[in-house]
């Protein structure tokens, strides 16, 4: 990797030799601006307005604009010999606990390279110093013309350093929030909760840039003069009217990305008065002809059925009415031998169990 900037780390009365080299890069697909009748370039140059004409690099330098639109030069020279410390040098001012920085006032990452074999130990001293600690450095440094505050903190074994914004570079967030008063009730927040716990973490490693692929993809078509592939475009999902039954069908799809079913554990919407989704009914078809009569055919023989049954039970119900006038009679002739003598009773009873008679082929 390229340095940017060579100067050092001052820490304390340590003096650490560095180079500076960009940890970031861009991976953004560029375009170029051409003629759309003849594919042209179209570039832009550098005219003085006095004399119009198109001048050099060597000839273009740096100037302040007044108030009245007056141009002072300013010059290299001038900006080298400004009382500045942090020309050349990172200069250590704070060690701070990491939470106390911010991330809106991140800006570009860099990471320091020790400068030569002398500057090893010095720079492992302030890498262990920072890992110990659990603190980051803040520094101020100079860089492109003026001078900026960073962060050192150690990535693996390298100390890396991130710009930041100054504290007055800040924007205050006036009007930004919403403005009228909202209420968020405990369910909605147990939804968000569900939601949250469901889409979980995530490497970001493996997450990458969809567009960036796909104009790569459309480029190499074109290329080879074939054309586009075109995506479809995603079908409309069905208006969701209620801020409940959004959190709970995002719970809901989020579970089924994942390949996990819902367990119903969830807080139902429609427990909260939510409405649920909007969606067409299709008309119910008519039943056909066909089914009615195979039903009425199965009707009649149902019918049928029925009376049969009628007519077995009216024939069974005749055998119940003799058994119950065999009753009444055998009821008589029992208040009857109950007035006898119990001794003629018993006389009677050997009687009854006489030896059957022998059956005659």
């Amino acid at each position: 990797m390229r340095s940017i900037w060579n100067g050092a780390i001052s820490f304390g009365l340590v003096s650490i030799p560095i180079k500076l080299v960009n940890a970031t890069e861009s991976h953004s697909i560029s375009f170029r601006q051409i003629h759309t009748e003849d594919g042209g370039r179209i570039r832009y140059r550098k005219v003085c307005e006095l004399e119009d004409r198109e001048v050099t690099q060597a000839e273009i330098g740096k100037a302040y604009e007044d108030a009245d639109g007056t141009m002072i030069p300013i010059t290299d020279e001038d900006l080298a010999q400004l009382p500045i410390p942090t020309a050349r040098t990172i200069e250590i001012v704070a060690f701070v606990p990491a939470d106390r920085i911010d991330p809106l006032q991140m800006d570009a990452a860099y990471y320091l390279s020790a400068n030569g074999v002398p500057a090893a130990k010095p720079y492992t001293l302030l890498r262990e110093a920072l890992k110990r600690s659990q603190k980051v450095a803040i520094a101020k440094y100079a860089l492109r013309g003026r001078e900026r505050l960073g962060m050192l903190r150690v990535v693996d074994d390298v100390i890396a350093m991130h710009g930041l914004l100054w504290p007055d570079e800040i924007r205050v967030p006036e009007g930004v929030a919403p403005d009228t008063n909202v209420t968020v009730r405990d369910k909605e927040l147990d939804l968000a909760d569900a939601l949250m716990d469901t889409l979980g973490e995530v490497d970001l490693a493996d997450l990458h840039d969809d567009y960036r692929e796909a104009v790569e993809e459309m480029i190499t078509a074109k290329a080879s003069g074939e054309h586009p592939a075109t995506s479809p475009s995603p079908a409309p999902g069905a208006k969701v009217l209620d801020l409940m039954a959004a959190l709970e069908k995002s719970v809901r799809e989020a579970k089924e990305s994942r390949g996990e079913e819902p367990t119903g554990t969830e807080p139902d919407a429609t427990e909260t008065g939510a409405k649920a989704e909007v969606r067409r009914i299709s008309p119910r078809a008519t039943p056909k002809q066909t089914p009615g009569k195979k039903s009425t055919s199965t009707a009649t023989k149902k019918t049928t059925t029925a009376k049969k049954s009628r007519s077995q039970s009216h024939r069974q119900s005749e055998s119940p009415a003799s058994a119950s006038a065999s009753a009444k009679k055998s009821t008589r002739t029992t208040k009857k031998a109950t007035a006898t003598k119990s001794t003629s009773t018993a006389k009677k009873s050997p009687a009854k169990k006489a030896t059957p008679r022998k059956r005659t082929a």
